[in-house]
């Protein structure tokens, strides 16, 4: 009986430079940014910016600011501005690494899988855009529909990130080759 070989978790080809260089300027600025996330960390935000992105009405938005008002609202904003940087830097990064775990996958339906993933990775980016607008915006004072609005959109991008990475390790676990089997 003819086994076949499954390809390894990760491609044996070399990342390209710019691939290097996207990864790890999305790690330097993901750093900067869990850094800047710091002291946004309160009763009101335990989760900080992200608790900001996920509150669903203006009166959660309203005390999440309230406890960000000793001058921790600048580090909020300074992040949400930070982030549309690390949006193109991570969008890049996904896209070439969708690109890269296809290399070696031919079939018809792994490269269906990488144009879904693609396409999932590039929505998430554009709901992360379209949410940190909505948020800055958001600030003062906070509406019901603006801070609706970036909760959908954060629901989308993380939506759009968790199923864009599943995609890719769909992709790298599926076979290059059929199994062969004997007669």
């Amino acid at each position: 009986m003819d086994s076949a070989q499954r390809p390894p978790l990760i491609p044996m080809r070399p990342m390209k430079l710019p691939m290097k260089v996207s990864l790890v300027a999305a790690l330097a600025l993901w750093l900067v940014l869990v850094a800047l996330n710091q002291p946004l960390h309160t009763s009101a935000a335990p989760q900080g910016i992200v608790s900001l992105q996920l509150a669903g009405t203006a009166e959660q938005t309203h005390a999440i600011l309230r406890s960000w008002r000793d001058g921790n609202l600048a580090m909020a904003r300074l992040s949400l501005w930070l982030d549309f940087v690390f949006i193109v830097v991570y969008l890049a990064a996904l896209l070439q690494l969708t690109r890269h775990f296809t290399r070696d996958r031919p079939g018809i339906r792994e490269r269906m899988v990488a144009r879904w993933v693609r396409a999932l990775f590039v929505i998430a980016g554009i709901s992360d855009v379209a949410e940190n607008i909505v948020l800055l915006n958001n600030f003062n004072p906070p509406s019901d529909s603006l801070s609706l609005t970036a909760t959908i959109l954060a629901l989308v991008k993380f939506t759009g990130l968790i199923l864009g990475m599943a995609g890719l390790v769909v992709i790298r676990a599926s076979r290059r080759r059929p199994l062969t089997h004997s007669h």
